[in-house]
């Protein structure tokens, strides 16, 4: 701007020879010959104001017209960036990219749901109802150490998978981004519809959850019962939420166990329940670490804590429920998911609920 300015000529620039009389020091006078000046610099200062014509009357309402546009315009800017993140954000656009992220033969059984629910499952269920501190708000499960606990263990596979969507919808918190994939998981993939909502705030590693809030695969019915209890769940919630692990399978260099737990991983059903009472399983013979196996082919398997469900009577009761009717599982499934994944978020009061269709 200053390089501009100095190329233009000093005439330009001068003022008005009418303009210096003001700078003047003039010596004492008369009244009337101060009246005479002032009227002479009145005379010579309007010979440099610009007629009114039409012309210039024409400018004048362009003027006013463009600085009326100009302040909408600063009005709507100011408005757009006070809008909260989450609801610029395209909910059903980001629910059909996962839905397109899923299928991929070169992964495990075909598809990416199961470690998505996975993902999701484990973002949640870190709450702890007595401090109010954990769950998926925060989306801190990507941040070390919480990211290398081992509960979590190739749980990296499924963000390194969702990832480029954050990039693509950059206004998306982490923890909806994990809860929503989640849910496409579960419906994509044959199951109840799970009832969701955004609005969750994205946090730094300073905020993660102590290692241990998450069920351990090789204890029993009493320590399911108190993680679960933590997050603030009963006995038939419980129940329900273990029949995901009809979905997917165990990994020896993740879990450490191995193998899925029935011949659909990539199907939503009440197989697990099935399978858990109608097969025989035994301990299986090998270096991991405990697990069970079918008896006529050894290809599925169990876990420590899935027998659980099978020894403990109270926990029996549903289990026998749900491999019998696959409507009401679903039913409970639904409601306890999407309560999990709601578990210590504080919503905005305009927050909407999304019951997503599945894509056909």
């Amino acid at each position: 701007m200053a390089s501009t300015l100095r190329t233009i000529p000093r005439l330009a620039l001068r003022a008005p020879p009418t303009a210096k009389l003001s700078a003047l020091r003039l010596p004492a006078a008369t009244t009337s010959s101060a009246r005479v000046l002032a009227r002479a610099y009145s005379s010579q200062q309007r010979q440099y104001q610009l007629p009114r014509t039409r012309k210039a009357g024409n400018g004048g309402i362009i003027g006013v017209l463009a600085a009326g546009a100009l302040a909408g315009w600063y009005f709507y800017s100011k408005q757009q960036d006070e809008t909260p993140a989450w609801k610029k954000v395209n909910y059903q656009s980001v629910y059909k990219d996962i839905a397109d992220l899923l299928e991929d033969e070169d992964y495990d059984d075909g598809s990416y749901g199961p470690v998505f629910v996975r993902l999701a499952w484990h973002a949640s269920g870190t709450y702890d109802k007595k401090t109010r501190t954990g769950g998926s708000s925060g989306g801190t499960i990507r941040h070390a150490p919480e990211a290398e606990h081992g509960a979590n263990a190739g749980l990296e596979v499924a963000r390194r998978r969702l990832e480029p969507l954050k990039q693509k919808y950059r206004n998306i918190s982490y923890g909806d981004l994990y809860t929503l994939a989640g849910v496409v998981g579960i419906q994509e993939l044959g199951g109840p519809t799970i009832q969701w909502r955004p609005g969750r705030s994205d946090l730094q590693a300073e905020a993660c959850t102590p290692d241990g809030r998450l069920p351990d695969a090789a204890q029993g019915a009493d320590h399911v019962r108190d993680i679960f209890y933590r997050m603030g769940f009963d006995d038939r919630e419980i129940a329900a939420l273990v029949g995901a692990h009809a979905l997917g399978r165990c990994h020896s260099n993740r879990s450490g166990y191995e193998g899925p737990w029935n011949a659909s991983p990539t199907a939503f059903t009440n197989f697990f329940y099935t399978e858990l009472l109608e097969n025989t399983w035994v301990t299986k013979k090998w270096d991991g670490p405990k697990q069970f196996v079918d008896k006529p082919t050894g290809a599925f398997m169990m876990l420590p804590a899935d027998m659980a469900f099978k020894t403990d009577p109270r926990f029996r009761t549903y289990i026998e429920l749900y491999a019998r009717d696959q409507d009401t599982f679903f039913n409970d499934f639904s409601a306890a998911f999407a309560k999990l994944l709601e578990l210590g978020v504080k919503f905005p009061d305009d927050a909407p609920t999304y019951r997503f269709k599945p894509l056909d």
